[in-house]
């Protein structure tokens, strides 16, 4: 049976949030799936949809993201427009993803991974050990403030909110003296000579999905699910079952300070997990490796022994 492909008449709608990034990883979806059934790039619409998390008077007040909600907020609206029928696929950053889809939604596409580290950025010093006691670093990620405080409890840390463009603005501005912001993104943008220098992850552990792309579709649209498998990564996908399993025992969100990076080396997926009091007083690490059909499981497992060790409380901000 011949497949059914979309046509310039009846294009694939993507959807996508309407940042500079965001459009180029929908570009690079719709790249590959240009490529993978030879198909023209008018058989495509990318239609920019606006999230709460898009907000632009909260990002220019830098009004911390656990203020405006919770999970979802760079997803609700996107996920809303797929269940109406009026977007096809949903292209999203994988990090921003709640682990958990609406009924009818399924996340079962990744790209390949981009490069996982942060961006340590500055037009002052080379790095956080190079940060005078003091310094003002900005940033709206609560993983990397505890980080950051966790190492450097003597620098004071402010609100950073913004796209890659809009952050970079406000550190020309003067606002703060660094910031950090995700290599994969810099590089999606060709922009990665911005970085001053990338953070290894033994001195900042990445957030869990960092650098890679995940695409949503309706789970009953065999079209969609039929051309997302040609361009899906099976590697990427066992990292995800690893790092996302985790972050679901956690209970992760934007209020939690929460790190994790799976590697696969050899048909064995290592796992290194951090989680932090938001004040960064208290760092717990976690690490262990199984072979791939494990990987979920290990994740599980290794959530369960940091809920353990951190006891009830361990996320709560301190008034």
């Amino acid at each position: 049976m011949t497949q059914m492909l979309p046509t310039p008449d009846q294009p694939l709608k993507i959807g996508t949030r309407g940042s500079p990034l965001a459009l180029a990883q929908a570009v690079e979806t719709r790249a590959r799936l240009m490529a993978a059934f030879d198909l023209p790039e008018a058989a495509f619409e990318i239609v920019v949809i606006k999230t709460t998390g898009d907000n632009r008077a909260m990002i220019d007040a830098d009004r911390p993201l656990k203020e405006i909600g919770n999970k979802g907020l760079f997803t609700k609206e996107i996920e809303e427009a797929m269940l109406s029928g009026g977007i096809d696929i949903a292209v999203h950053s994988t990090k921003d993803m709640p682990v958990l889809q609406p009924e009818g939604l399924i996340v079962d596409c990744f790209l390949p991974r981009e490069d996982h580290r942060d961006a340590f950025i500055s037009s002052n010093v080379d790095s956080i050990a190079d940060l005078p006691s003091g310094a003002v670093v900005g940033t709206s990620s609560l993983r990397r403030r505890a980080q950051l405080l966790h190492k450097r409890p003597d620098l004071t840390v402010v609100e950073f909110r913004g796209n890659v463009q809009t952050r970079l603005k406000k550190l020309a501005d003067g606002v703060a003296d660094c910031t950090f912001l995700a290599m994969a993104g810099l590089n999606r943008l060709g922009m990665d000579s911005v970085a001053t220098s990338p953070i290894s992850e033994e001195d900042m552990l990445p957030a869990i999905a960092q650098g890679t792309i995940c695409i949503e579709r309706r789970s009953s649209d065999d079209m969609a699910g039929q051309m997302l498998a040609a361009i899906h990564h099976a590697d990427t996908a066992i990292m995800m079952a690893a790092e996302r399993t985790l972050l679901a025992g956690l209970d992760g969100s934007c209020e939690t300070p929460i790190a994790g990076l799976a590697e696969l080396k050899d048909g064995m997926v290592r796992l290194r997990a951090e989680i932090l009091r938001p004040d960064g007083s208290e760092s717990l690490t976690d690490e262990a490796s199984a072979p791939y059909a494990d990987a979920a499981q290990m994740g599980a497992d290794m959530a369960a022994r940091l809920l353990e060790r951190a006891g009830e409380g361990f996320f709560d901000f301190k008034g």
